[in-house]
């Protein structure tokens, strides 16, 4: 059975407690991809979290499974936002500063993004940003979706 802290907030959304516009976009036994939501503001579409199921604190302490399911949906998602969002770039971190359960920031760089903004704080910042609220951020998710379907046969 999986590690679960039941004051975090990445294995709250996992178990279904805190649910967040487009749902989950794939899971499987090692990992979840779903869409940032901010709930006072427009979102940055295509923002994507790529979490690992089980509570664990960071890359370091990934199981070799983990790891390999993990770095595959990674770039699997990535090509996604490319094919399907129209991504020229994807800014891809680990912090672990505000949740202590490992989990990945993918955030697309569209073109036409000024060369100001090119960095994954501030590309969300400039005034042409693509944003939405969960109507676009359900769209852009089902378009993710079919793409990792149609592309790799997920059933997720």
């Amino acid at each position: 059975m999986l590690s679960h802290n039941q004051n975090c907030f990445i294995c709250m959304k996992h178990e279904g407690s805190i649910s967040v516009p487009g749902g989950v976009i794939y899971e499987d036994d090692f990992v979840y991809v779903g869409h940032v939501y901010w709930e006072e503001e427009e979102t940055y579409l295509g923002y994507l979290m790529i979490d690992i199921k089980r509570h664990t604190p960071g890359l370091a302490e990934l199981s070799e499974k983990e790891a390999q399911a993990f770095g595959l949906i990674v770039s699997r998602v990535s090509r996604a936002l490319k094919e399907c969002e129209g991504a020229e770039h994807i800014y891809a971190f680990v912090s672990g500063n505000g949740v202590p359960h490992m989990h990945m920031h993918l955030i697309p760089r569209y073109p036409n993004t000024p060369q100001e903004f090119w960095s994954p704080t501030k590309v969300a910042t400039w005034p042409g940003a693509p944003l939405g609220r969960e109507k676009e951020i359900e769209q852009l998710c089902e378009r993710i979706k079919m793409y990792l379907v149609n592309e790799y046969e997920y059933n997720g």
